[in-house]
């Protein structure tokens, strides 16, 4: 058995690996995903990961405004901005006012976006069952202590960000 902080140094080493493998998973979804628009004729210039999740947001949420999207997605407005821009040109989103608020501009998906979308939502479907059927194996405690880490990590974000000066000692 493992002395608590032997198992605290053991967690930290897989949840580095863990840290790889998401990342890894992520250029292997996207690559996956770019296979699919291939398939279906979809061109598509924006292929980075956070395009396609803009273009979930908007699908989630539409008719939705710029700051609705940085908010839903943790992003800045200007990420938003960058990102809409190359959708737009796309074809995947277009631009539209309300009639009682002409001054902002809300986004919603085109024939093309709603292809895309629906595609992702299909293949993360299919990834959420895995995942599901995966986390079987666990007990109810286990699920909650996995949870609360995870939690943990995104609340506190302890990873993040290094300082410089942490490395003058």
């Amino acid at each position: 058995m493992h002395s608590s902080e032997g198992l605290k140094r053991l967690l930290y080493d897989r949840f580095l690996h863990l840290s790889h493998l998401v990342e890894e998973t992520f250029a292997t979804e996207m690559d996956v995903f770019t296979d699919l628009t291939r398939k279906y004729g979809i061109t598509l210039t924006s292929t980075s990961l956070t395009s396609i999740h803009v273009i979930d947001c908007i699908g989630h949420q539409e008719p939705v405004n710029s700051t609705t999207i940085a908010e839903a997605m943790k992003l800045s407005k200007a990420s938003i901005t960058k990102i809409s821009t190359k959708l737009l040109q796309d074809g995947c989103i277009k631009r539209s006012r309300m009639n009682d608020n002409k001054k902002e501009i809300y986004f919603s998906l085109t024939p093309k976006g709603r292809q895309l979308f629906e595609l992702h939502a299909r293949m993360h479907e299919n990834l959420e069952e895995k995942f599901i059927e995966k986390m079987g194996e666990f007990s109810e405690p286990e699920l909650q202590a996995s949870l609360k880490f995870i939690q943990t990590m995104i609340d506190e974000n302890t990873m993040l960000p290094l300082n410089l000066s942490q490395f003058d000692k």
